[in-house]
């Protein structure tokens, strides 16, 4: 193609049709789910711990990958070719033995002591009476969520953007109108059924757009041929620094961090099928993550040169190669897949970061002692929820940094900050609560620190050397510090 001419998005009345077929399906799921998530808390934010195997399978990949996945990945695989895949491989490798061991000691111990939230998991094992230990995970969780939350909103505006015709700005506010009104509907089970529904968007477009552009470039030999004319080593996954290897392989250390995804391993219904989960969530993992690779790389020999894309955008490039090669209709169901990846990671955090201020700070530090109806409780966490999209809509509609960066920022400081704390505490009984506490404070520092400090963060993804730190302060604080009484039933609980 010429590549001086610059390609434009344009979604006619077939692509809107479908795109807006999906989001009364959303709408429908978020009102069938009300009445559920209204009884409790338990069912507002973990579905009441009866969520079957398959929906917490796609629901923890899915809510796990986000926008980054669909306009991060891609974008990075156009713009540093085939080595790309070893951030894939991070993460899909470390979820897989999440899923196989992590998952059930997590899930046996939260049900035991009725714990909902990872805080609640933290104060049971560590016997955090003062509420100190909370207080500390919840201001992680907000100073993260929100950073993670807006990024999701700035991606949706420039969907809608590329792909409506509107302003970004525009599209912010109604992709944040969307997520807050089936959050607040449906709770945890209306989040996890979307999750489900966005699962299979998300694995048709990423498996059917790259199959047809490959397709027409004539085949994969000819796509990786003419990578390597384009520049040397886009076609090379080992085309990479050994600091560029070890940012993206570490990538897969923020899995254990973020509590969107730990709240789905406290939500199935029987620890046993986690391993069944296993094996369909690393399938789907493994299969949208070399779809986000292929579109990227087969849309570098499309696109050559990133001028020619809108705005002169590599995020912007999923959905103009899906223009390119697919009808209108299918086009539709393409955009619609953005949306189900910044909606499956939105909504999973506004429960989250809810469920820190209104379980952990309301109703067990501020109202601690005290009976709360639980129905008053879900609509606290609703109005919550509503305050929250508020802020993060602010914030984003300030953020200027690319949604991919952006993302990882906010994946890295909770996978330092709560990732090596969470499995020290779920398999060594030496951990202590103070312990915890200074993995927590060193995590999030590191990571604040080392992102802006441009000659560390240009060698190294800041989420390494926090999450290492993070583990040794949470060890050697813990060497030296008195270990909780009741650590024998805990480990009882873990191993059944």
């Amino acid at each position: 193609m010429d590549e001086t001419q610059v390609i434009s998005i344009a979604a006619n009345e077939y692509a809107i049709g479908a795109f807006i077929g999906y989001l009364v399906l959303l709408l429908g799921i978020g009102i069938y789910s009300s009445r559920f998530s209204s009884e409790g808390i338990s069912e507002f934010f973990i579905g009441g711990r009866k969520i079957n195997r398959f929906v917490i399978a796609l629901s923890a990949v899915v809510s796990g990958r986000s926008a980054w996945l669909l306009v991060g990945v891609t974008g990075m695989a156009y713009s540093q070719g085939a080595s790309a895949v070893w951030a894939v491989i991070g993460y899909v490798t470390v979820e897989l033995f999440l899923f196989l061991y992590y998952a059930r000691r997590l899930r046996n111990y939260s049900e035991t002591y009725n714990c909902i939230t990872v805080p609640d998991f933290f104060a049971e094992r560590f016997n955090d009476k003062n509420g100190t230990l909370r207080i500390a995970l919840v201001a992680v969780f907000l100073i993260f969520m929100v950073s993670y939350v807006s990024a999701q909103f700035v991606a949706g505006g420039k969907a809608f953007a590329s792909s409506f015709g509107i302003t970004q700005t525009s599209g912010i506010y109604i992709s944040a109108a969307i997520i807050m009104l089936y959050t607040v509907l449906g709770g945890f089970l209306a989040v996890s059924l979307t999750d489900m529904f966005q699962a299979i968007f998300m694995i048709f477009a990423l498996v059917v757009l790259p199959f047809i552009a490959v397709w027409e470039a004539g085949g994969l030999p000819r796509v990786l041929s003419e990578l390597t004319t384009i520049e040397k080593g886009l076609a090379d996954p080992f085309a990479i620094t050994i600091g560029g290897l070890f940012g993206f392989l570490g990538i897969g250390l923020g899995s254990p961090g973020n509590p969107h995804i730990l709240s789905r391993y406290m939500a199935i219904d029987d620890a046993k099928q986690l391993r069944w989960s296993a094996i369909v969530g690393t399938g789907w993992n493994v299969v949208m993550g070399w779809g986000a690779l292929f579109i990227g790389l087969a849309g570098r020999v499309y696109f050559p040169e990133v001028e020619v894309l809108p705005a002169a955008d590599t995020e912007n490039l999923y959905p103009a190669l899906a223009q390119e090669h697919l009808s209108p209709v299918i086009f539709g169901v393409v955009i619609a897949s953005i949306f189900a990846a910044i909606m499956s990671t939105a909504d999973s955090q506004l429960l989250v970061a809810a469920s820190a201020i209104v379980r952990d700070i309301y109703d067990r530090i501020i109202k601690k002692g005290k009976e709360i109806p639980q129905k008053k409780l879900v609509l606290y966490s609703r109005i919550i929820v509503v305050l929250l999209v508020g802020v993060a809509l602010g914030f984003s509609l300030l953020a200027k940094e690319l949604v991919f960066w952006l993302v990882l920022f906010a994946w890295a400081g909770l996978g330092a900050a709560i990732g090596p704390t969470s499995i020290l505490a779920l398999y060594w009984k030496g951990t202590t609560r103070a312990g915890v506490l200074a993995g927590l404070f060193t995590g999030t520092l590191v990571t604040v620190v080392w992102y802006y400090i441009p000659v560390l963060k240009n060698n190294l993804y800041e989420l390494i050397p926090a999450f290492f730190l993070s583990l040794l302060a949470t060890w050697a604080v813990s060497r030296i510090t008195e270990k909780p009484n009741n650590i024998d039933e805990a480990f009882i609980e873990f191993e059944k």
